[in-house]
């Protein structure tokens, strides 16, 4: 058993990684937070380490959130930038393990992050797995949007409704007073339940968990307080100008789907679309049933074993340089 937190220069800039497995000649197996600005290495070892048992794991705080936070420049804060960290990243990671490719498994803005480095760098990535999929940044916030203005009606919510109305519609993707009217916004859908089939506000079920965690220094919880606003202000307008339908559907590895049938984060009525349009060597899309935006903690064995299934017992070879 190996446990390696470190910190390593991504695009010049020093940020933590932590790898955890059983045997060195495991596939490696990338995970890509979502966000942007929302690190889970803590909430992944805690409760998924089992899966170290058959991949090598390595969990990345990105640009500008949790242990790599100290010291950025915000104007580094674009998707671009951060694509060429994630693909320094995936080259790092093959050349310590000695293998020719890894795989990603990516949840919700890391699907975005994760789709366009397999598209654009497909030489290193053995297979690609989303949860929480982006698919069109625009539609996915009219979606969202709509279905909590939606629920807020029927329940009578008038409260809700009125904070909807002063921040949204969303033009183009954004709010009016951008982090503000998109906080406002998830607020209101993780109510009613667009987030996650389980119950509890975003300090219950994020904030808690990680001012308690061991796995987070100080600082790096300083890094996530701080990180994830300036992080989601900074790149917010950047993320929603794109459409993976148009831009983005072909694929030279595996590509997998996981999506909890119940998501209005990432909506689910965008997926399907999505799926028939990708061109892959292998691609499924997986429906969860039970879940909302992370079938990964909603219904985490079933995940599990589906994730082992597609990367471990299909053919798919990370390959031993």
């Amino acid at each position: 058993m190996f446990d390696i937190i470190q910190k390593i220069n991504l695009g010049s800039f020093p940020q933590k990684i932590h790898i955890r497995g059983e045997k060195e000649t495991n596939p490696v197996l990338l995970i890509l937070h979502g966000g942007p600005g929302i690190p889970n290495r803590s909430s992944f070892f805690k409760h998924h380490s089992d899966l170290c048992e058959f991949f090598t794991v390595a969990a990345w705080d990105q640009r500008g959130t949790g242990g790599s936070y100290r010291g950025i420049d915000k104007n580094t804060l674009t998707v671009e930038r951060l694509v060429i960290d994630a693909r320094e990243l995936v080259e790092y990671l093959c050349e310590r393990f000695c293998q020719q490719k890894i795989f990603l498994l990516c949840g919700s803005w890391g699907t975005q992050l994760g789709t366009i480095l397999a598209y654009r760098y497909p030489e290193h990535i053995a297979a690609y797995a989303g949860l929480g999929q982006t698919v069109n940044g625009c539609e996915n916030e009219r979606i969202s949007y709509e279905f909590a203005l939606k629920k807020a009606s029927e329940a009578d919510d008038s409260k809700s409704v009125a904070l909807l109305q002063k921040y949204g519609p969303p033009v183009n993707g954004q709010y009016k007073e951008g982090l503000k009217g998109l906080l406002a916004q998830r607020r209101v859908m993780k109510k009613y339940g667009g987030n996650s089939t389980k119950k509890g506000g975003w300090f219950k079920t994020l904030g808690i968990p990680i001012l308690f965690s061991k796995e987070y220094t100080l600082g790096d919880k300083i890094g996530i307080i701080k990180g994830y606003k300036l992080v989601l202000s900074t790149m917010w307008p950047l993320l929603t100008d794109y459409d993976f339908i148009a831009e983005c559907a072909d694929f030279q590895m595996p590509y997998f789907i996981f999506q909890g049938r119940l998501d209005n984060n990432t909506p689910s009525a965008l997926v399907s679309d999505f799926y028939d349009r990708i061109t892959a060597p292998q691609k499924d899309l997986v429906w969860f049933e039970k879940s909302a935006h992370s079938p990964l903690g909603e219904e985490p064995e079933l995940f599990k074993r589906i994730l082992k299934q597609k990367f471990l017992d299909s053919g798919i070879s990370a390959k031993l340089i």
